[in-house]
């Protein structure tokens, strides 16, 4: 037994017909109140009749009533508008802070115990997803209608973690897309150094020389301490002394080029591909951000991450090591994996702290432009026969996985919700 269960009773209403309180007198409960997620009561706004008597207020939960002290609910002044303690069992009486009998609710032997045993089973279970074995008693309306709760909960997650990142960036909306994208641009294993880098090298610097693709290359390289070297071939020579200049003005500290992983990754990764590509994002764009939430489509936004590093690297992936002959553009898996993880999200936040639907809209307009992610946790799913036609429903897919079904939080699943409570 524990609270997160007494609240789905209370909340969905699943107790017997005839209440009555601890002291003998009925109760009506007309409006159970909204669920609150911080701290205090559990639900606030509640409207109950107990006898004759209409009251509006806060309930709080508990296992046993005694919890009320342990919890040290009687010192605090966010719990004195409790109108109902509502508990599992009633083992000590509880007063308010007038010395006065606080109404409860003890709610043993007053609900079917089979949902407290079907709820234990999904608790319990080990399998993949608790619930897989009874996933065809869910309609498609019921899932498309939760997953769209889900890449709601997603984005307005990633918006609290992009907020800090516009607090740190002086409310700087392109250095807070810049530090995104240039997280996202380490592509997992490089993900620490390009965060960094992003730290080290601020856009501002890259945009005053923005018109010169050479000058970004060499901030841009030097300051990951790619340059740190002795080369043979003439670029990355002119690089390295282009950047010793521009360290020495702007006071530049390189990183160690030990932070860069190379081996075991396909050569299209290689941080110094990355880079080249980045640097002729944002000498072909400068403010980039400002482009892409005016852009009008999906398919605008995307022709604009649409680049191609210098002709250095069509015969290089490293300095100084010659390749096959392939031109390094932006490839459109690369450009699939910024808009789902950069422009739709640093958009949506956006759209939030602007008060402005329009470009919160436009972000869920890109994931849905976007084909389904294939990885294992949509993998996983679509064994189950839970399909994903686009990144929208992906990215929802994904939320639900770690934020639900992972911790096997059932009782907080619409999905789940409805399948303990049914036979």
């Amino acid at each position: 037994m524990n609270e997160i269960f007494l609240m789905y009773l209370w909340e969905n209403k699943l107790l017997s017909q005839s209440l009555e309180t601890t002291d003998g007198q009925t109760l009506e409960v007309l409006y159970p109140g909204s669920r609150n997620g911080d701290a205090g009561p559990d639900f606030f706004n509640a409207r109950i009749k107990i006898g004759e008597t209409l009251w509006a207020g806060n309930i709080e939960m508990h296992i046993n009533s005694s919890d009320w002290f342990r919890h040290q609910h009687q010192d605090d002044p966010a719990y004195q508008n409790i109108i109902l303690h509502v508990v599992y069992a009633h083992d000590r009486e509880v007063l308010s802070g007038s010395q006065q009998p606080i109404p409860t609710l003890e709610l043993r032997g007053r609900f079917d115990e089979t949902l407290l045993m079907n709820y234990r089973r999904f608790t319990d279970s080990r399998k993949w997803m608790a619930c897989e074995a009874r996933l065809e008693q869910v309609q498609r309306f019921t899932w498309l209608s939760w997953l769209d709760r889900m890449i709601v909960e997603r984005l307005e997650e990633k918006t609290g973690v992009t907020l800090q990142i516009f607090q740190q960036s002086k409310q700087n909306w392109e250095e807070v897309f810049y530090r995104r994208l240039m997280q996202n641009f380490g592509f997992g294993t490089n993900e620490a150094g390009f965060a960094l880098l992003a730290t080290k090298m601020p856009l501002s610097l890259l945009l005053k020389h923005a018109d010169k693709i050479f000058q970004v290359e060499a901030l841009l390289f030097g300051q990951a301490g790619l340059l740190e070297a002795s080369f043979q071939d003439d670029y990355p020579r002119t690089l390295q002394k282009e950047f010793r200049f521009l360290a020495s003005k702007y006071r530049l500290q390189p990183m160690k080029k030990e932070i860069w992983k190379f081996m075991r990754m396909r050569p299209v990764n290689f941080p110094t591909i990355r880079l080249a590509q980045l640097a002729a994002l944002i000498s072909m764009h400068g403010q980039l951000f400002a482009k892409l939430i005016h852009a009008p489509n999906p398919e605008s936004v995307s022709d604009l991450l649409h680049v191609r590093a210098t002709s250095y690297w069509d015969t290089h992936y490293r300095f100084d090591a010659v390749a096959d002959e392939k031109p390094k553009h932006l490839g459109e898996e690369a450009i699939r994996l910024i808009l789902i993880n950069s422009v739709s999200q640093v958009m949506f936040a956006y759209g939030k702290y602007m008060n402005d639907e329009q470009y919160q809209d436009k972000a869920m307009l890109i994931l849905e432009s976007l084909p389904p992610e294939n990885n294992a946790i949509v993998k996983g799913f679509s064994a189950r026969s839970i399909l994903a036609v686009n990144a929208l429903q992906t990215q929802a897919i994904l939320h639900l996985r770690r934020n639900y079904c992972k911790p096997r939080r059932c009782l907080e699943c619409r999905i789940g919700q409805l399948l303990i409570k049914t036979t």
